[in-house]
C-alpha cells in the first residue's frame, strides 16, 4: 500500500484557546470506505481524505475529562464522562487534514446544544458507561437517547503492548482539527495535542449499529484496533473556509 504524504505534527495553535480538555482511555477502530460512497457527507470546501484510493471511517469511544474554557480551570459540573464518535477523514484545499463527525454520542445532556451551536457537530445524548473489568481490558457501552433513540454500541478490548503506529495509523490518528458547518458556513476548528501513546488492542466484543445509522458502508475488513491512555487537547478559534 502507498504511504500517506502528510505532516504528522500540528501547526502552532493561534490564540485564543477556546477549550482545553483530556481524552482518556481511547479505543480506535477503523474500516476502509470508498470515497465516492461518502462524498455527500462532507461540508462544502472539504472532501474525503484518501490513501491509495481509499478513505476510512472510525469508531472511537473514550472518556473526556477536565473540560476548561480557555486556559481557565476545569468546569466542575462536567467532570469525567463518556463519548463515542463515528467519524470520517477530511482534507481541504489548504491541505489541512481533519475529521468530519457523522455522530458523536455523549453522556452529558448539557454538552449537546452547546457543541451543536459552537462546533456544528451532530452531538447526541446517550446512556453510556466506560469500565475496566480487568487490568488489561476496557469496556464501552452506549445507547442513544436523544434526539433519536436506538443506535447503540458495545465494545470490549484487551490492551496489549505499546506499538509504533504504521504510517496509515499515524495518518488516521494525527488529526489536527475538524471540518464542520457553523453558522451556515464551513469552518476549520483547529486543535493541538502531543503524539498519541498507542497500544495494540484485541477486540473481544463488538456489537454496534451506530455506523449503519450514520449511513456509512464499510468496503473492507477492519484494521488493527488501537488503544491509548490519552492526551491533553486544546481547541482554537474556528476559521472560515469560504
Amino acid at each position: 500500500m502507498a504511504e500517506p504524504e502528510f505532516d504528522p505534527t500540528p501547526a502552532p495553535l493561534r490564540p485564543p484557546v477556546v477549550f482545553d480538555q483530556q481524552w482518556c482511555n481511547v479505543s480506535f477502530l477503523h474500516w476502509p470506505v470508498q470515497p465516492a460512497a461518502i462524498a455527500g457527507l462532507f461540508p462544502a470546501g472539504c472532501r474525503p481524505d484518501t490513501v491509495a484510493g481509499l478513505s476510512y471511517l472510525g469508531l472511537v469511544p473514550f472518556q473526556l475529562r477536565g473540560i476548561a474554557l480557555g486556559r481557565g480551570g476545569a468546569i466542575p459540573y462536567f467532570g469525567s464522562f463518556a463519548e463515542t464518535n463515528v467519524r470520517l477523514y477530511s482534507v481541504d484545499d489548504a491541505g489541512r487534514h481533519g475529521v468530519v463527525f457523522c455522530s458523536l454520542d455523549t453522556a452529558r445532556l448539557a454538552v449537546v446544544p452547546i457543541a451543536r451551536l459552537l462546533f456544528g457537530v451532530p452531538y447526541n445524548w446517550a446512556r453510556m458507561q466506560v469500565s475496566q473489568p480487568a487490568p488489561d481490558r476496557w469496556h464501552y457501552r452506549s445507547r442513544r437517547r436523544w434526539p433519536g433513540r436506538g443506535p447503540a454500541c458495545t465494545l470490549t478490548v484487551r490492551v496489549g503492548r505499546p506499538v509504533r503506529p504504521t504510517p496509515l495509523e499515524e495518518w488516521l490518528t494525527a488529526r489536527w482539527g475538524l471540518h464542520a458547518r457553523i453558522g451556515g458556513r464551513t469552518r476549520w476548528v483547529p486543535n493541538s495535542h502531543q503524539p498519541w501513546p498507542l497500544h495494540e488492542a484485541e477486540v473481544l466484543e463488538l456489537r454496534e449499529d451506530v455506523i449503519a445509522a450514520a449511513g456509512l458502508p464499510p468496503s473492507g475488513d477492519r484494521l488493527r484496533a488501537l488503544w491509548s491512555p490519552g492526551v491533553r487537547a486544546r481547541f482554537g478559534r474556528p476559521v472560515r473556509l469560504d
